[in-house]
C-alpha cells in the first residue's frame, strides 16, 4: 500500500477524506478547506433541497452486504453502501450499488436537472462517482462505469471510468490532501459563478477578500441575504421558564402559563435576563443547533454565553493567541479600533449636533489621527480618554425636548452603577452590543476572552470589547438618542435604588425592540457598496479580523461610516 498523500493522525492511522469532500475540492478548493479543515457549514436552499432528496434515498435500513442472493444470478442492488480505500485514504457512502454478473455500478443521486455540458455531468460529480468506482475495485469488484441520477430530470447519466477521469480523480485527491495540511485556506475564486450557489459564500466572502487584497477591482457581489431571518429571543419576565416542545422553543410564565412559542429555525440566539430558568432539554437542543444562550443580570450585565461545542477553529485561535502575545501586532490593531471609534463618533455628532460644533469635530479629527501613530498602549489609552471626554461633552446637545432638561439631563459618563437615566441607557446598550459581538465572535471561531487592546481580565470579554469600539456610536449611542428623542422611554421606565438608576421591565422591553430594529436596519457598506444589516456587519467584521490574523489580509479594515 502506498502512503503518498495520505495524512496520518495521532494513533498512526490514516484520516480518510470523504469522497464528497473531494467533490467540494473539485468545485472550489477553498470550499473544501472551510468545510473539511475549519469545519464550517451553512445551509442554503440548494443544500436543503439536496438533503430532502437524499432523505428519500436513505429511507429504511442500509444494505449490509453487496452481491446477489446465494444460488442466483439475478440483478441485484444495495443501498447506502459504505466503502473505503486504504490506498487513496478516501471513504464514502454510495447511494445505490447495482450488480449484474461480475460487474457493479455505483449510482449517486443529485438534485436538479441534467446539466447542458459535455458528458451530461459536471466534473465534481464525475470525480465523486469515479472515487466510488475506485473503492469498489479495491474491494475486489469489477467496476467500469457509474451513473448519476438527477432528481429534477428523473434521468440517469452514465459516466464511464476511463483513464483520463481516473488520472484526474487521483490528482484531485492528492491536491486536496496537500491543501488540508496548510495553515491557511486556498485563495477565493475570482468572479466565479460557483460562488452564486455556494452555501458558504457569506462565510468565505470571496469578492470582499479579492477586493481588499487587490486581486480584483470589481465591486463585490451581494452573495448572501442582507439580513438573517432568524431573530433573537429575549426573555425578561421574572420567574419565566424556557423549554422545548417538538421543534419549538416555549416560554412559560411564573404560573406555568404559556407566554410565547417560536420555531427553533427562527431563533438566532436566546437571551435570559434576570431570574429566568431554562430546562436542560432546551439547553441541549439549542447547543446541538449552534444557537447561543446568553445570561444577563437583571440590570443587563453579561454573565456568560453558551453555544455548545462552538466552532473547531483551532488554527484561528492559535493565530489569535500569537497576535495577542505580540505587542507590535496588538498595538497595530488597537490603533485601528480607536481610530474607527473616534471617527464614527465624530460622524455621529456631525450628523446630529446643531451648528457651532466645528471645534468639537476638529478636536475629534485630531485625536483620530493621533491614534494611528500612538507609540504605546498607554499613550493610546490617553488619546481614547481625551476623545471620549470631548465626545461626551457634546453628547447632551443630541438630546431634544423638555425631557432633556429633566429626566434625561446629562452632564457626563458615569457607571457602576449608572447615576442617571441617560447613563443607565448607555450602559444597557453597551451590554447588548457586547452580547451580540460575543455571539458573532464565537460563530466565527474566536476566543472572545482574549483581546488586543483590552487586556485580559477575569470575567471580561476583551475581544468583544475591542470589536465593539467602532460600533459604540453607530449602534449603542444612536439607539439611546433615538429612544429619548422619540419618547420611546420616559421617566416611568426607570427604577432608582440609592444612587443607581436602571431600566425597569417595561423599559427594557421598549429598549430591546428599538435595539433589534437598529440591528436589522440596512445600510450601505462603506467598503463593499452593497446594502446589508448591522447585525450581518458585526459578523462580517469578525470574519475580516479572522482573515487578517491567519494571514489572508494585509490589514484589518475598520468599519467607518461616511
Amino acid at each position: 500500500m502506498s502512503n503518498e498523500g495520505v495524512e496520518a493522525v495521532s494513533d498512526g492511522e490514516v484520516r480518510p477524506i470523504p469522497a464528497r469532500m473531494v467533490n467540494e475540492y473539485a468545485y472550489c478548493p477553498r470550499l473544501f478547506y472551510l468545510e473539511w479543515v475549519d469545519r464550517e457549514f451553512d445551509e442554503n436552499h440548494l443544500t436543503l433541497e439536496g438533503r430532502v432528496i437524499h432523505r428519500r434515498v436513505d429511507e429504511g435500513e442500509p444494505t449490509k452486504a453487496l452481491g446477489p442472493q446465494a444460488g442466483t444470478d439475478e440483478p441485484w442492488s444495495a443501498r447506502s453502501v459504505e466503502v473505503v480505500s486504504a490506498e487513496l485514504g478516501i471513504t464514502g457512502t454510495i447511494d445505490v450499488a447495482e450488480g449484474e454478473g461480475s460487474e457493479v455500478m455505483p449510482v449517486d443521486t443529485k438534485r436538479g436537472q441534467v446539466p447542458d455540458v459535455e458528458g451530461g455531468a459536471w466534473e465534481p460529480e464525475r470525480v465523486q462517482l469515479c472515487l466510488y468506482g475506485l473503492m469498489l475495485r479495491e474491494a475486489g469488484y469489477v467496476c467500469t462505469r457509474g451513473a448519476l441520477y438527477f432528481a429534477g430530470s428523473r434521468r440517469r447519466v452514465i459516466v464511464p471510468f476511463d483513464e483520463a477521469l481516473i488520472a484526474r480523480t487521483r490528482s484531485l485527491v492528492a491536491e486536496a490532501r496537500e491543501a488540508a495540511g496548510r495553515s491557511t485556506p486556498p485563495p477565493p475564486l475570482r468572479a466565479s459563478p460557483n460562488c452564486d450557489s455556494c452555501s458558504l459564500a457569506g462565510l468565505c466572502m470571496p469578492d470582499e477578500l479579492n477586493q481588499l487584497t487587490g486581486v480584483s477591482h470589481d465591486p463585490p457581489r451581494p452573495l448572501v441575504p442582507a439580513r438573517d431571518d432568524a431573530q433573537p429571543v429575549y426573555v425578561v419576565e421574572a420567574g419565566a421558564r424556557v423549554g422545548v416542545s417538538g421543534e419549538c422553543l416555549e416560554i412559560r410564565g411564573r404560573e406555568r402559563e404559556k407566554l410565547h412559542d417560536v420555531a427553533l429555525v427562527e431563533v438566532s440566539q436566546v437571551v435570559l435576563m434576570g431570574n429566568v430558568q431554562i430546562s436542560s432539554q432546551a439547553v441541549r437542543e439549542l447547543s446541538m443547533q449552534g444557537i447561543p444562550v446568553a445570561w444577563l443580570s437583571w440590570g443587563g450585565w453579561l454573565n456568560g454565553v453558551l453555544d455548545g461545542n462552538g466552532r473547531g477553529q483551532v488554527a484561528l485561535r492559535q493565530a489569535q493567541y500569537a497576535a495577542a502575545a505580540d505587542p507590535g501586532r496588538s498595538l497595530e490593531l488597537a490603533r485601528g479600533f480607536v481610530n474607527s471609534k473616534v471617527l464614527n463618533g465624530r460622524t455621529f455628532l456631525r450628523r446630529n449636533l446643531p451648528d457651532g460644533s466645528e471645534a468639537v469635530l476638529r478636536e475629534l479629527a485630531r485625536e483620530a489621527e493621533s491614534a494611528l501613530t500612538a507609540p504605546s498602549m498607554q499613550v493610546l489609552l490617553g488619546i481614547e480618554g481625551n476623545a471620549a471626554r470631548v465626545y461626551f461633552g457634546a453628547f447632551a446637545g443630541l438630546l431634544k425636548g423638555e425631557a432633556a432638561l429633566t429626566t434625561f439631563d446629562f452632564s457626563g459618563r458615569n457607571r457602576r452603577p449608572p447615576k442617571d437615566a441617560v447613563n443607565a441607557l448607555l450602559s444597557f446598550a453597551y451590554s447588548m452590543l457586547v452580547k451580540d459581538i460575543v455571539a458573532a465572535a464565537r460563530v466565527v471561531g474566536f476566543d472572545p476572552w482574549l483581546g488586543f487592546y483590552h487586556q485580559p481580565r477575569h470575567g471580561r470579554f476583551a475581544l468583544a470589547l475591542d470589536l465593539m469600539e467602532e460600533f459604540r456610536p453607530l449602534l449603542a449611542d444612536s439607539v439611546v438618542v433615538n429612544v429619548i428623542n422619540t419618547a420611546v422611554v420616559t421617566e416611568s421606565d426607570f427604577l432608582r435604588r440609592g444612587v443607581g438608576v436602571t431600566l425597569n421591565a417595561d423599559g427594557r422591553r421598549k429598549f430591546l425592540r428599538a435595539w433589534e430594529r437598529r440591528l436589522a436596519e440596512h445600510v450601505t457598506h462603506p467598503l463593499f457598496g452593497y446594502r446589508v444589516s448591522y447585525r450581518r456587519i458585526l459578523e462580517m467584521q469578525c470574519r475580516l479580523l479572522a482573515r487578517y490574523l491567519v494571514g489572508e489580509l494585509p490589514a484589518f479594515p475598520g468599519f467607518r461610516t461616511r
